[in-house]
């Protein structure tokens, strides 16, 4: 039997990848295929893959399509992201058996982003602090369970020190390890792993990280999806090869922009920048008290395969 993602951790530093499920059919044949993506990263030996799972299961069918295809790699622990939001308590024992008969039996456990226009979640659950509690009540210890930790606090919680008191009640509830957000602010990120040991919180922590590949996906996601400080040495890079007259924009002079070759040469020297950056990143991280590198692979291959080996990461396992 493969050991659980929290023994790993106790042992080593763990390794991973995020992966999302695709939205066509030619998507998940990149993916899924033989020697197509999830092939390639699994030949360098990460211990699991995450796969993202849309608010309400409204991707369920993709979700564990792609689980299936992880778990087809000996040594790869699939682990499925899991949210509440608008489901029913019946509902969620329903997906979560099917996902033990399926022999997915690692979850991560959200609340989930709540769509545009919501108040609530419109399910029997509100936090996923009641959701690892009904998990671990319902199901025992079927399941290895993995929460959200927020380094700079959850945007739509009332403070920082109220974000750590839940995540204690998440391992109180029986939770196993913390797989954090995006967090590029290392003093920052520091600081939130000495408050939550003060706190009484052990769980091992495994981190998040984005490549740094594209300025625009960078914004967006500290941004719009986390509220993340970008530290000036992030800011600055994104400045120095900043794309005119930017790079949300879609009128015709960016289309006209974006077929010149001086403007193609910005969006590689700002990858080519970015990937240094995230590789430093990592070294930061390594020797930051972590038990895991969790990184978001954006269902590609080669740059991630850079990162993993210029970092040092495929060392470690």
């Amino acid at each position: 039997m493969a050991k659980k993602v929290n023994e790993i951790m106790k042992e080593r530093m763990a390794f991973s990848f995020e992966v999302f499920p695709p939205k066509t059919d030619k998507g998940m044949e990149t993916l899924t295929k033989t020697d197509g993506v999830l092939d390639k990263l699994c030949t360098l030996n990460p211990d699991y893959i995450s796969c993202t799972y849309g608010a309400g299961g409204t991707n369920v069918g993709a979700n564990l399509a792609t689980l299936d295809a992880i778990k087809a790699h000996a040594g790869v622990t699939p682990i499925t992201h899991f949210t509440c939001i608008g489901n029913t308590k019946q509902g969620i024992k329903d997906q979560l058996q099917q996902y033990l008969d399926h022999g997915i039996d690692h979850i991560l456990a959200l609340r989930g982003d709540l769509p545009f226009g919501w108040s609530g979640t419109g399910g029997d659950l509100r936090y996923a602090t009641e959701l690892v509690k009904f998990i671990r009540d319902s199901f025992g210890d079927k399941f290895t369970i993995a929460v959200a930790g927020s380094p700079e606090g959850h945007i739509s919680c009332r403070s920082i020190e109220a974000d750590i008191s839940f995540l204690k009640q998440k391992q109180d509830d029986g939770a196993d390890f913390i797989m954090t957000q995006l967090c590029w602010d290392m003093d920052q990120f520091r600081w939130w792993m000495d408050a939550i040991r003060a706190a009484g919180i052990t769980l091992p922590v495994d981190v998040g990280i984005m490549p740094v590949l594209d300025a625009r996906a960078t914004i967006n996601m500290a941004l719009s999806r986390n509220g993340c400080v970008m530290p000036r040495e992030l800011s600055v890079l994104i400045s120095k090869y900043w794309t005119f007259p930017d790079p949300f924009t879609a009128d015709a002079e960016a289309k006209d922009a974006k077929s010149d070759a001086a403007y193609a040469q910005k969006k590689a020297d700002f990858k080519e920048a970015g990937i240094e950056y995230t590789i430093g990143l990592i070294d930061e991280y390594r020797v930051a008290g972590i038990s895991g590198i969790h990184l978001y692979a954006l269902n590609k291959y080669e740059d991630v395969d850079r990162i993993v080996k210029e970092s040092g990461i495929i060392d470690l396992i």
